[in-house]
């Protein structure tokens, strides 16, 4: 009988180390806050149309910025498209255009945000669904590396998937 016991002590033991893990958000709790205020920025000012704050949420002189489509949505742009690329390069200057541009109304909204940082630069990692007209356009994850310049946190580069 004592095996036993042993052996379910030990069953229960590792139970315990294969739980999910959640991430949280790791950093100085200042600079974690500064990184979610461009967060919240970025959202407010897509809904306001108002290219002229997302743009200022970006370093000024880098424009890192690539979409990259998921398999099934690839396959089936590729159908309609053949010569269309899975990688797909912009900036962030195109979209704070096209966001002031809009006719439309338009959303990110964002899930399971998760920020890292030590101070100087970070990142930011999300769910998201982006919204247009009331309908969901794309979904994906988005990442962002950021930087904290001499005037705030901004945004060095960005990448996120394309998805249904």
């Amino acid at each position: 009988m004592r095996p036993l016991r042993s052996l379910i002590l030990a069953l229960a033991t590792a139970a315990c180390f294969c739980a999910p893990v959640h991430a949280a958000d790791s950093g100085p709790a200042a600079d974690v806050a500064g990184i979610r205020q461009v967060v919240e920025q970025f959202q407010a000012a897509i809904i306001a149309h108002d290219g002229k704050t997302l743009g200022s949420l970006f370093l000024q002189d880098h424009d890192s910025w690539l979409s990259v489509a998921d398999d099934a949505t690839y396959a089936d742009v590729k159908k309609r498209h053949p010569d269309a690329k899975k990688i797909m390069r912009s900036s962030w200057k195109e979209f704070a255009d096209d966001i002031r541009k809009s006719t439309k109304a338009v959303e990110e909204r964002f899930y399971n945000v998760r920020i890292d940082t030590n101070g100087a630069v970070g990142s930011v990692y999300f769910d998201f669904d982006f919204i247009q007209d009331g309908k969901v356009n794309n979904r994906g994850s988005e990442t962002w590396q950021m930087v904290r310049a001499e005037d705030g946190w901004k945004i060095s580069s960005m990448l996120y998937s394309v998805g249904r």
